[in-house]
């Protein structure tokens, strides 16, 4: 079924719950594009029925294979199948503004005060709930994206692979085009697409030598040139500003960069936030809007050009084949999250009793993850309390 924009005469009702459910998720969804799939999974498709499993995978699919953040162009398009257009916009500014907002406001007292506000044990709490919300996520979704050995042995070799070198991207365009070959009716501008979107992926910023002056133009068009070619996790987007801000214009040191990719991690909302903390440092408050309008503005142009066209993947034999392996391939992906968010989330018994506790409540009963999450915060903060 495609997904379709809503023009009845409750629009304005479905636009305000997009628009409250992008800014529930903007303000309480912790721990990078993964879990904030998961919840806008447990939001849309389990307790609002806005979209049913298939489609929701659907969509991901989509989001993987466009350049921008994930986990808000899945927004945008959740949005603009419940609200139409309005819903793409209003509904991924209400995702994207809160951690915008934050992220500036810390990049202000950060320039005030020459560091970060400690949020050590609102983290500790927080990073097993997190943990607990992606292993929901790649529960349900497995059972819908992997329907035999085949695709099951698909996302094996994609789980396999990302913890190589191999960027996300291309396991992603791997995947489609091995089951596209599968299905036995390739096209040769299927392969030709594959071809494109791999040499996109291996696009990245040109370093100079030397650092120049400071400009607001500059720094838009790096920004906006960063979020039309990046394809993969935030973790991507460092990299980027690595090449692009320290090592290519010397606008930012290490360290600056360091601390914006802490705040990244730390606040709700899209990682991508990053970019308005590093746009304060480089140019005050103009600077910060410069970098968030940039950054996101692809994103809004290719979910609204690309929407339309997501039901049409699958009535097209080749496209459905090739969306069958992507699919597969994305849920692999979010299971290698586990791995890292493992590590570095699971310390101590405390924080183990809270991610088996929290997938318990969530895949059993059904609780809503952002009350986890907060509790998670809550737990954390009594737990240093008492040390």
């Amino acid at each position: 079924m495609e997904p379709t924009d809503r023009h009845d005469d409750d629009a304005g009702g479905d636009l305000a719950s997009v628009v409250l459910l992008g800014l529930r998720l903007g303000t309480t969804s912790f721990g990078g594009p993964a879990a904030h799939v998961a919840m806008l999974r447990n939001e849309v498709v389990r307790n609002h029925g806005w979209v049913s499993e298939e489609e929701f995978l659907d969509l991901l699919g989509a989001s993987n294979l466009i350049p921008g953040p994930t986990s808000s162009e899945m927004v945008m398009h959740v949005g603009m199948t419940r609200a139409g257009t309005p819903g793409l916009v209003f509904g991924g500014l209400a995702f994207l503004l809160p951690a915008a907002f934050i992220s500036g406001g810390l990049a202000w007292l950060y320039q005030q005060s020459g560091n970060l506000p400690a949020f050590d044990q609102v983290l500790y709490g927080i990073k097993p709930v997190v943990i607990a919300v992606i292993i929901q996520a790649v529960w349900g979704l497995g059972k819908t994206a992997l329907k035999g050995w085949w695709t099951a042995g698909l996302a094996a070799v994609a789980l396999a692979l990302a913890f190589t070198p191999v960027s996300d991207i291309l396991i992603l365009l791997g995947c489609g085009v091995i089951a596209a070959l599968a299905s036995g009716v390739v096209q040769r501008r299927g392969l030709t697409f594959g071809i494109a979107g791999a040499w996109i992926a291996g696009l990245v910023p040109v370093a100079a030598a030397t650092a120049v002056p400071y400009s607001s133009w500059q720094l838009f068009w790096s920004f906006l040139k960063i979020g039309a070619t990046l394809f993969g996790s935030g973790y991507v987007l460092f990299a980027f500003m690595q090449q692009e801000f320290v090592d290519r214009l010397g606008w930012l040191s290490q360290q600056e960069l360091l601390d914006a990719i802490a705040v990244g991690q730390f606040t709700p909302g899209p990682v991508f936030s990053s970019a308005t903390f590093a746009g304060y440092l480089m140019g005050g408050w103009s600077g910060a809007a410069l970098a968030t309008v940039a950054i996101f503005l692809p994103a809004f142009v290719l979910v609204a050009i690309t929407h339309r066209h997501v039901g049409a993947l699958r009535s097209n034999p080749w496209s459905s084949g090739f969306l069958t392996g992507v699919n597969a391939a994305a849920v692999a992906l979010m299971a290698s999250v586990l791995v890292a968010t493992g590590r570095d989330g699971i310390v101590d018994a405390p924080t183990l009793l809270l991610a088996l506790g929290a997938s318990v409540l969530l895949i059993r009963w059904r609780v809503n993850s952002a009350l986890l999450i907060v509790a998670g915060a809550a737990i954390g903060l009594l737990l240093g309390w008492l040390a």
